[in-house]
């Protein structure tokens, strides 16, 4: 029997719409492959009844000549999504058990199309982190592993990247055939880059955050990860549009970005930060980043160098906003309502007994960084001045494509993916670095894609970014599809963890 789970979403979806598969026999095909990859810990709740139901009913509707954009496809659902009847916990023991009574506004768009649920999908507690090792549920294994020049494969664990590992993971170990994510300062485009994916975070107001547990709300924005850049495309169709209910949602319409994906690149300027290229930067990122600019230029596009002065301010701005605005969104978990409680001889002893346990240590110290940074006296002395320097990085990226830049090129990743335990143990910043070529975007509310360029040394995938200027996500999808193009196929390990 052929391995549908190999099959790319637009495959798949023609082959349903042909009637050469049916709905039901692909999504026992990825329950069963999810049955058989507990070890990478993608999944926090498998949903597979759901996922058979709803396939029997886009069979229906197949059979009638009434299939929509998404009939019968199998996705993942990163959990910091509230679905209806389903556990929602944002990967934190505060949540643990939360089960909400109403759908969030992407994933309702999803099922409107006609995608099923296979189940939810792990991450960083409350989307904090940059490698899926601060979940309650455990940390999330990369399906991919180092090789020696020797070409043995290493048994150590790799991480996939964070906060939306699980996606992530699950797409890359074909587990689903395309996930939901957020990205508030990476987490849809780093882990995107650790594991040969595509993810692209969308302009914010673009999708609506409405029942997506929050982190920082300025910056937190919905996208998907997907096998291509053709299924990021028809993913997020789907999921974007104005939501009401969302006050930064953005009233514009959505484009077909399936047809921008085979769009000519002639003529498309595409800016070169001069800002990025970092002392000390890996030469193998610099060789991918040279080698993404040439494949560019050979589809056709111009190549122009420019500055973005500011960018050196944006990961310590970044870290102090993104805390500031997270200590305020999780004063709501306080074990009054719902979630996670423990009795305490007053109210305040309620508040601190139960945030205390039901908290990780990472939430609790971007908690703390907030608080302090919004304090009295440290008010001006940080969060203010971090908000200026927001400004000035936005400006940056605003006079560059009025000098008449159409996108700009970058790395995504300082480096390859590491392994589990070896960053931000002892400490924190050296994690938080992760994020330095991805900050920016959620900084000044662009969109951002990220397209696998090749591998690194030791195997592992590294990845190229297309940052776009506001709405744009059409010329992203065309200029990714020609990396793609010119890229080398990145080979999905094989199945190691069955």
């Amino acid at each position: 029997m052929t391995d549908l789970t190999r099959l790319t979403l637009a495959e798949a979806r023609d082959k349903l719409a042909a009637r050469e598969i049916s709905a039901v026999e692909l999504n026992q095909c990825f329950v069963d492959a999810i049955a058989r990859a507990t070890s990478l810990n993608a999944f926090i709740v498998e949903t597979p009844e759901k996922a058979l139901a709803q396939a029997r009913a886009s069979d229906e509707k197949i059979a009638k000549g009434e299939a929509r954009p998404l009939e019968g496809i199998p996705l993942g659902i990163k959990d910091l999504y509230a679905t209806e009847g389903v556990q929602t916990t944002a990967a934190s023991h505060i949540l643990e058990g939360f089960i909400p009574p109403y759908e969030s506004a992407v994933t309702a768009n999803l099922w409107r199309d006609g995608a099923t649920m296979l189940g939810k999908l792990n991450l960083d507690e409350f989307a904090m982190g940059s490698s899926n090792e601060t979940s309650y549920f455990g940390p999330v294994v990369s399906p991919w592993r180092r090789k020696a020049a020797d070409g043995r494969i290493s048994d150590a664990k790799i991480v996939p990247g964070g906060s939306s590992g699980g996606s992530a993971a699950a797409v890359a170990a074909r587990l689903c055939l395309g996930a939901t994510a957020t990205d508030t300062g990476g987490s849809i485009r780093q882990p995107a880059a650790f594991t040969g994916t595509v993810g692209i975070k969308p302009t914010y107001g673009r999708c609506s955050r409405w029942g997506v547990v929050a982190f920082a709300s300025s910056l937190d924005q919905a996208g998907p990860i997907a096998k291509t850049v053709r299924d990021a495309a028809i993913l997020l169709r789907s999921m974007a549009g104005h939501d009401p209910r969302d006050t930064t949602s953005v009233d514009v319409p959505v484009p077909d970005y399936e047809q921008a994906v085979d769009a000519s690149i002639r003529g498309k300027v595409i800016g070169i930060p001069r800002e990025y290229r970092l002392d000390g930067l890996s030469e193998e990122i610099v060789a991918l980043w040279e080698q993404g600019i040439a494949w560019l230029r050979e589809a056709g596009a111009e190549i122009r160098d420019i500055s973005l002065p500011h960018t050196r301010h944006a990961l310590p701005a970044y870290y102090i906003v993104a805390p500031a605005e997270a200590s305020s969104n999780l004063a709501r978990y306080d074990g009054v309502r719902y979630g996670l409680r423990r009795t305490g001889k007053d109210i305040a002893d309620l508040y601190e007994k139960t945030r205390a346990e039901g908290f990780g240590k990472e939430v609790r110290r971007r908690i703390m960084i907030g608080t302090y940074v919004l304090s009295a006296g440290y008010y001006d002395a940080y969060y203010l001045r971090a908000q200026k320097i927001r400004t000035l990085i936005k400006r940056d990226f605003d006079l560059a494509y009025a000098s008449g830049v159409d996108a700009i090129l970058t790395p995504a990743t300082p480096s390859p993916a590491f392994a589990l335990g070896e960053k931000g143990s002892a400490d924190p910043v050296e994690m938080y670095l992760n994020d330095v070529f991805t900050v920016t975007v959620n900084m000044a509310g662009l969109p951002g894609l990220v397209v696998p360029g090749g591998l690194s040394a030791d195997g592992l995938p590294l990845g190229l970014q297309l940052i776009g200027r506001p709405f744009e996500e059409e010329t992203l999808f065309s200029l990714g599809q020609a990396l793609e193009r010119a890229a080398p196929a990145i080979l999905l390990p094989e199945s190691w963890w069955h």
